[in-house]
């Protein structure tokens, strides 16, 4: 795919970047070249390779979810400047 001057004032118009005409023609090459890669991408055989999130197989190390100190509510109430229920209560912020 060829990239000309208008393709790139159209797309830094697009992403609000403000570029000169002398930027555009210094770019219209390079984001031609960059669309090429692309398509050369695209050629590439992957119908056997699995999609993948990183080269390597990684795991996570999982601990179980325990409660390690728990049953401590009215401890934290003490500490609340105000509390209804066992809960903290704020003021309204939407009318």
């Amino acid at each position: 795919m060829s990239v000309d001057t208008k393709t790139v004032k159209k797309v830094a118009s697009l992403a609000r970047i403000a570029i000169s005409d002398d930027d555009a023609e210094r770019l219209a090459p390079e984001l031609s070249q960059i669309l090429g890669w692309i398509e050369q991408l695209g050629e590439v055989d992957t119908s056997g390779v699995e999609p993948m999130t990183a080269v390597i197989p990684n795991s996570l190390r999982l601990r179980d979810d325990v409660v390690t100190d728990g049953g401590i509510r009215d401890a934290l109430m003490i500490n609340a400047p105000q509390a209804e229920h066992g809960f903290f209560t704020v003021p309204k912020v939407i009318e």
